[in-house]
């Protein structure tokens, strides 16, 4: 794992939201893009080498509005960019993680994604991400 690549923070209203950490950071959002399979519609702020990812249920079904649901706002995940997705989810299975997927899945902000199951990662739910420029299927 090279850094933590952005926290995702479940919201209940992505407008809200963007204009609340648009006054807290002191910038705009790069961008915004909607996610089909998973149900959500995303948000991107860049701060130095951090970003933060604000997402809001697309769908009443998804995985955010579950997440809303059950815990309200707040921090959803912790992702973290890796050179080699494949590398790194053979390793952590191997140290006994629990992956959401066996393989990885289109994501956000040009990336391929997969996730850890919370139980297995100390109750956080870990994204592992890597430029989807960069990875062979």
């Amino acid at each position: 794992m090279r850094k933590i690549e952005h926290l995702g923070i479940a919201v209940n209203n992505l407008e809200e939201a963007n204009e609340l950490y648009t006054k807290l950071l002191g910038v705009e959002p790069y961008k915004q893009e909607s996610v089909e399979r998973e149900g959500v519609t995303t948000s991107f702020f860049k701060i130095g080498e951090s970003k933060i990812e604000l997402l809001e249920a697309s769908n009443p079904e998804s995985p955010i509005a579950k997440f809303l649901e059950k815990r309200g706002q707040g921090i959803h995940h912790i992702a973290y960019a890796v050179d080699d997705i494949k590398a790194e989810m053979k390793r952590l299975q191997d140290e006994g993680f629990v992956l959401l997927s066996d393989e990885p899945k289109p994501g956000a902000d040009g990336k391929v994604v997969v996730f850890l199951h919370p139980k297995s990662s100390g109750g956080v739910l870990v994204e592992l991400c890597m430029d989807q420029d960069k990875y062979e299927a």
